[in-house]
């Protein structure tokens, strides 16, 4: 039986065990997906040494980063993000392993988002730095979309929540929330932007996806703004990885 998994911390929010062991008994695949909570990066090499069989791994917060210096090579997407979030095992002989990462939430976003930008959809304002926010970013830079980071803490060539003017927000029509801010069970949160700004002609897309329609989501549909969550993205991030773990 071949293992696939997933490493992260915590991993109580993640759909991918359930959605890969569903797909494996459907499909008939004679495989199985298991979580791999490990508090600390240092303990991912444990992981593959207790674990000989593992074919590949999907990597979430807050590892998307740190697991980059653990790797053996990145494909040129993942190294042009700054985050992987799958890992394909390549065995080239019994003793010899390669881990090679790849990023696959960059996919999974551009097919999400592409059926619902407008023309006039141009600018993107992304919420939060990590890992999840220079995926999207990489994916709407690929379809000539200008973006600007806005995160709680001033720092060069990234804007602050209390800097958001209406000017700016009339300007950046895209707005993305890449934070955890409004994730089950802290669904009376969302980021700080002024939504009193907000017109029909925004597009409001938030990764998160548990709740269905976050607070953030709620107060951009009371304004008229398109609005849709993560839970495609994630479905087309895993069709994605399963395609990397097996070409």
């Amino acid at each position: 039986m071949k293992k696939y998994g997933l490493i992260g911390y915590p991993l109580g929010h993640s759909f991918s065990r359930n959605f890969f062991n569903e797909k494996f008994e459907s499909e008939g695949i004679d495989a199985e997906y298991v979580n791999f909570e490990i508090p600390a990066i240092d303990d991912f090499p444990k992981v593959i040494d207790e674990n000989p069989d593992i074919q590949g791994l999907n990597v979430t917060i807050p590892y998307k980063e740190k697991v980059i210096p653990l790797l053996d090579d990145l494909d040129e997407d993942a190294r042009g993000i700054g985050a992987v979030n799958v890992i394909k095992f390549v065995r080239q002989s019994k003793k010899k392993l390669r881990l090679v990462g790849y990023n696959s939430d960059f996919i999974g976003f551009t097919q999400s988002i592409q059926p619902i930008l407008e023309p006039h959809h141009r600018k993107a304002l992304l919420l939060g730095t990590g890992g999840a926010s220079k995926a999207i970013h990489y994916a709407l830079r690929k379809m000539n979309i200008e973006c600007r980071f806005v995160s709680r803490k001033k720092r060069e060539h990234v804007l602050t929540y209390e800097e958001l003017t209406e000017e700016l927000m009339q300007a950046y029509k895209i707005i993305v929330n890449c934070t955890p801010v409004g994730m089950f069970p802290h669904t009376d949160e969302c980021p700080k932007i002024p939504y009193r700004f907000l017109t029909p002609r925004h597009l409001l897309y938030d990764l998160l996806y548990n709740p269905d329609v976050t607070l953030f989501l709620k107060k951009g549909a009371e304004k008229g703004t398109v609005v849709k969550n993560g839970l495609e993205m994630l479905l087309f991030q895993a069709f994605a990885a399963w395609d990397i773990w097996n070409k």
